[in-house]
């Protein structure tokens, strides 16, 4: 097993807005509890996206900063790379949408994707807004899918993808089906904040995973005491 890990936190400032940099706290807490040094590069607007990372992970982001992240990363083909040779991504929201085919901004126009998902995202006609749980399906072996939803992107998915997650409460993808996220080739992607890595840590525990191998256990006694907090609240 590897000791040290590079990890690419997207774009912050434009993909920043829901505390989705939890997620990338998370990824290096699971793996220095574990003895693995990590790196974390954050690039920002300008910079270009290293190739030859470990993991990458992109938050969501509001209309007008989703567009300029396209826009950045259509011509920067350092993330393309990274898909194509199998590093893991995690993609959240609108980190999710602009890794399609297309999604629509506030006025309703439709903006280029980077293309690296099968996904095409539309504005849902009313905010979806609340807990979420689902029944993992994309990913061997996870726990309930437990986070929140703020967002007004309804996801199709195409052949070429499948979901993360069949969704029982909340709504998820809002397109069809009630699932949420998507997983294509190396991307996992999700709706869930929350940071959903700190909520769901067998999620983090699958990406570096999907790096360094099987990794020993940790106590997560704190982890799932959460988990049961945030459930029965969704529950109620």
């Amino acid at each position: 097993m590897t000791d040290r890990l590079t990890f690419v936190h997207v774009l912050p400032t434009l993909l920043g807005s829901y505390g989705d940099v939890g997620n990338v706290l998370v990824l290096r807490h699971r793996a220095e509890s574990r003895g693995i040094r990590v790196t974390i590069v954050d690039v920002e607007p300008g910079d270009p996206v290293p190739s030859s990372a470990d993991i990458y992970v992109i938050g969501g982001g509001q209309g007008d900063q989703e567009t300029r992240a396209a826009e950045l990363l259509r011509s920067d083909f350092g993330l393309s790379a990274a898909y194509r040779r199998g590093a893991p991504i995690l993609a959240v929201c609108a980190g999710m949408q602009l890794l399609g085919e297309w999604f629509t901004d506030p006025s309703g126009n439709k903006v280029a994707g980077v293309g690296l998902l099968d996904v095409t995202t539309s504005r849902l006609q009313q905010r979806a807004v609340g807990d979420v749980l689902a029944e993992v399906s994309g990913v061997p072996g996870m726990p309930t899918l437990i986070g929140f939803e703020n967002h007004l992107g309804a996801t199709a998915l195409g052949s070429g993808c499948r979901p993360l997650a069949r969704v029982w409460r909340g709504v998820g993808n809002g397109a069809g089906e009630p699932v949420d996220g998507v997983v294509q080739g190396s991307v996992v992607g999700t709706y869930l904040h929350g940071p959903v890595l700190a909520l769901n840590p067998m999620l983090a525990d699958h990406l570096i995973q999907e790096v360094v191998g099987t990794l020993p256990p940790m106590d997560d006694s704190r982890a799932e005491e959460f988990r049961g907090s945030r459930r029965a609240r969704a529950l109620r």
